[in-house]
């Protein structure tokens, strides 16, 4: 089974009296375990293509479905819910919460859901993750403590800590030098191959292209083209 399809995938904004079209028409396949970069210019669609796929907006018109489960007709709330079962989510700006450290910024999303689990199991999880990205001698250090390289990963651990199926990163190196951008898309390649876990990012870095093993170029609201990348020609 696919882990995600759509098809027809349109989205309109309404300014004033006029219909803005933002996507005009995606149909797009990813299968688990791919490593996958949108790229296009600014304003060709792909962070409403990223925010539709990650349940945080609906489509004016098309389907999606994330593992068999139709998403895009879905309420609010019910997206929500998807959103935390089965999508992380890693963003340019880091969105850490200032106030808590790093082993709580970590666990945050699970605190959220609507199943618990036991606190031991939890932390255990945490700390593993800390170790993955390189950060367990910072548990206690805050946000505003760390380095950007440092903050991103501590986003890449959060977008990890519910065993997402799906990690939607968009601009994750836009806010960092580039030694910094390739040791994060490093980290992102290697918890790919070890966890499995899909990652869909948009880019406009082609250095972080180069690294994709499938590169989906957008312009107009369209795919324009769809082709193997470096790792895979």
């Amino acid at each position: 089974m696919s882990l995600l399809m759509l098809k027809g995938i349109t989205k309109e904004y309404v300014l004033g009296a006029a219909r803005v079209p933002a996507l005009r028409g995606i149909d797009l396949t990813v299968e688990p375990g791919e490593f996958t970069v949108l790229m296009g210019p600014s304003g060709s669609g792909k962070s409403t293509l990223l925010n539709i796929i990650g349940c945080l907006d609906r489509p004016t018109s098309g389907t999606y479905a994330l593992e068999g489960e139709s998403i895009g007709g879905s309420d609010f709330d019910a997206l929500a819910d998807v959103r935390n079962r089965k999508i992380g989510f890693i963003f340019q700006a880091f969105n850490l919460i200032p106030v808590l450290n790093v082993l709580e910024n970590i666990e945050f999303p699970c605190l959220l859901g609507r199943r618990r689990e036991p606190a031991p199991d939890l932390r255990r999880r945490v700390l593993g993750l800390a170790e993955a990205v390189g950060l367990a001698s910072h548990l206690a250090h805050r946000p505003d403590e760390l380095s950007g390289g440092q903050r991103q990963r501590v986003a890449i651990a959060r977008a990890l800590i519910t065993a997402p199926d799906l990690v939607l990163a968009d601009e994750p190196t836009a806010n960092l030098d580039s030694v910094t951008s390739a040791q994060i898309v490093e980290l992102m390649q290697r918890l790919n191959a070890e966890r499995g876990t899909t990652f869909l990012f948009s880019t406009h870095d082609p250095r972080v292209t180069e690294r994709a093993r499938r590169v989906i170029r957008m312009e107009d609201g369209r795919i324009c083209c769809n082709r193997a990348g470096a790792d895979e020609s």
